[in-house]
C-alpha cells in the first residue's frame, strides 16, 4: 500500500486530491497538511511514501518545504501546479529544489478539470514510489558509491562523427538536466536538442533556468532557429522538435503533428527527425522518465549507426524510458547521472565545429 501525504492550503483541494488517490486500491492517504511547516512535521513523524505539494501556501511555501524535506528526509514529492507563467516558474524552482515531477491544473480548477488529472496523478504516484533513487540516498549507500563512481567516471563510446546530441527525458528530467548541461563547456562542439515532457510555459521557464546555470546557450525551440554548436535547444511544450536542412546549419521546426503521439513534444518524433536529417551521425541520450517514449526512435537511430547512451537505474527518478532502451539492447552504455557530462564530452571529442 502506497502511503501519501497531501499538502494544500485549500480544504477543498485536500479533499479532492485525497478522493482521487484513494480510488486506487493500492493507495491510501496517510494524512493531509495545510502548509509547508505542517508538511515537514508530518513527513518526519509519519514517514509517507510520497507527498503531493501545493506551491503557494501561508507560513511556509511549497518550494521551501521541498528543500527542507529533501535535506532531512528525502522522498518523492509531486508538485500541484498552476498552468500559468508564474505557476510554471515556481514549479521549475521546486523541481530544481528536488521535487520529482508535477501535476498541472488550470487556474480555475473547476470540477471537470479536477477529474482530468486523476489518471495522471495516480500513475505518477505509483511510478515515483518504485524509484530506487530515493532508496539509495542513505549515507551508507553514498559512501559505498564512492568506489563505484571511480569506475564509471570515464565511460566513452566512439561518437566522434556525431553532428547532434539528442536527449530525451521526462519524470525527474529538470533535476537531471541541471546536473548535465551546466557541466558541459560553452564551446561544446556539437549542438544539443532536448525533449523534456512538459506543457507550454514550463519549458520556457526551464530553458531560462538552465541557461542561467550553463556556459552553453540554452533556449526554448523556435521555428527557424539554427541548430549550431554551443547551443542546447529545448523543445517547446505542446510542440514537437524536428529538423530540416539549412545553411550553414540545420534549422529547427516546431510542428504540432503528429497528434496521435502520447506526448507533445515527443522523443520518438525528435529521434525520427534526427535520423532523417543526420543519419547515423547522432549521439542519443535517454534519461529518467516514465513509459517508453524514445524507444522506437532509438531503434531507427541505432539501425543507421548512431550511438546511444542511457541513464542507469540507481540515479534515475523513474527508470522507465532508459530501461526500455537498455532492455531492447540499444544502449551502447548505461551510465550514472554524475558520469554523463564526462561521457558526452569524451565520446564526442573536441572539435571546433560540426558538419552541417
Amino acid at each position: 500500500m502506497i502511503r501519501v501525504l497531501v499538502v494544500d492550503d485549500s480544504a477543498f483541494m485536500r479533499k479532492a486530491l485525497s478522493m482521487m488517490l484513494e480510488k486506487d486500491d493500492g493507495i491510501t492517504v496517510l494524512a493531509t497538511a495545510r502548509n509547508g511547516k505542517d508538511a515537514i512535521n508530518k513527513v518526519m513523524n509519519l514517514k509517507p511514501d510520497v507527498v503531493t505539494m501545493d506551491v503557494e501556501m501561508p507560513q511556509m511555501d511549497g518550494i521551501s518545504a521541498v528543500r527542507e524535506i529533501m535535506d532531512r528526509q528525502p522522498l518523492p514529492i509531486l508538485m500541484v501546479s498552476s498552468l500559468t507563467k508564474d505557476g510554471a516558474q515556481t514549479t521549475v524552482d521546486a523541481l530544481a529544489a528536488g521535487a520529482v515531477d508535477f501535476i498541472a491544473k488550470s487556474s480555475s480548477f473547476v470540477a471537470l478539470d479536477i477529474k482530468s488529472i486523476e489518471n495522471e496523478l495516480i500513475a505518477k504516484v505509483k511510478s515515483v514510489v518504485r524509484s530506487r533513487y530515493f532508496r539509495n540516498r542513505s549515507r551508507r549507500r553514498h559512501n559505498a558509491d564512492r568506489q563505484f563512481r571511480k569506475k564509471t567516471d570515464q565511460v566513452t563510446v566512439n561518437a566522434r562523427n556525431a553532428r547532434l546530441v539528442a536527449i530525451g527525458v521526462s519524470t525527474g528530467g529538470p533535476f537531471a538536466l541541471q546536473k548535465v548541461l551546466p557541466e558541459l563547456p560553452g564551446d561544446f562542439p556539437v549542438p544539443i536538442a532536448i525533449v523534456q515532457h512538459m506543457p507550454p510555459h514550463f519549458t520556457r521557464s526551464l530553458a531560462e533556468r538552465l541557461n542561467n546555470m550553463s556556459a552553453l546557450e540554452v533556449v526554448e525551440a523556435e521555428p527557424g532557429m539554427q541548430v549550431c554548436p554551443g547551443r542546447a535547444i529545448l523543445a517547446a511544450g505542446g510542440k514537437h522538435l524536428t529538423f530540416r536542412a539549412g545553411v550553414p546549419h540545420p534549422i529547427v521546426r516546431t510542428p504540432t503533428r503528429p497528434t496521435d503521439s502520447p506526448h507533445c513534444p515527443s522523443v520518438d518524433v525528435m529521434f525520427e527527425s534526427a535520423h532523417q536529417q543526420f543519419g547515423g551521425d547522432v549521439l542519443a541520450l535517454i534519461m529518467s522518465g516514465m513509459g517508453k517514449d524514445g524507444l522506437e526512435g532509438a531503434q531507427k537511430l541505432k539501425d543507421s549507426g548512431a550511438r546511444i547512451l542511457a541513464q542507469d537505474e540507481a540515479t534515475s527518478v523513474v527508470y522507465g524510458m532508459p530501461r526500455a532502451v537498455a532492455e531492447a539492447g540499444l544502449a551502447d552504455a548505461v551510465i550514472p547521472l554524475h558520469a554523463l557530462p564526462g561521457a558526452l564530452t569524451s565520446s564526442i571529442g573536441r572539435r571546433s565545429a560540426s558538419r552541417a
